[in-house]
């Protein structure tokens, strides 16, 4: 069947999989979070593209983002992970993820759940946006720079605004499927 997708898509296999199956479905699974939000950190100045076709290797790497694992990596797991060709090998983006990790669980203990905690941005329920073009969509909201300055307070590292709202759109949070795109309003 031959389906209009928002523009950003290409006719690559991974991306349409995960624009059709996943992009902009609510997501409250904790673990399903921080690997977005991990992989959404990786991405920082890459194409998305470039860690959708690393994302299994990242889950293999990274304990399939597990973050009670995560959180106690040591400076021998980081030295292995960078020498991992199948993940971006960036010390800084590396390190973040087990930084990250600790804040994570430290909001997990303090709300009960991270999808609590992160979901209370837009007030529990998605935003469902309106745009006719991709080129309205903004790169950063209210909500995203909000979520950015807080998970900075919280101790989470590459959280700006623009990674928090790509993560917003991501999990659901957002709906920014265009109108002519067949999932529009209706993710």
């Amino acid at each position: 069947m031959d389906r209009t997708r928002c523009e950003w898509v290409t006719d690559d296999p991974i991306y349409i999989v995960y624009h059709d199956d996943e992009w902009g479905r609510p997501t409250h699974d904790d673990q399903s979070l921080f690997e977005m939000l991990s992989l959404e950190g990786a991405q920082a100045g890459l194409s998305w593209i470039t860690i959708l076709k690393r994302r299994e290797n990242y889950r293999e790497a990274f304990d399939h983002f597990d973050p009670e694992k995560v959180a106690c990596y040591d400076s021998d797991k980081v030295h292995e992970l960078i020498q991992n060709e199948g993940i971006i090998r960036n010390r800084r983006k590396i390190e973040s993820v087990i930084t990250n990790a600790m804040a994570f669980l430290k909001i997990q203990r303090e709300f009960g759940s991270f999808d609590r905690y992160i979901w209370q941005f837009v007030g529990g329920e998605p935003i469902v946006n309106d745009w006719d073009e991709h080129a309205e969509v903004p790169a950063t909201t209210k909500e995203s720079e909000q979520m950015s300055k807080d998970l900075k307070k919280r101790g989470f590292k590459f959280v700006g605004p623009t990674i928090c709202y790509a993560f917003m759109q991501a999990t659901g949070m957002v709906n920014d499927h265009t109108k002519k795109c067949f999932l529009g309003k209706n993710v």
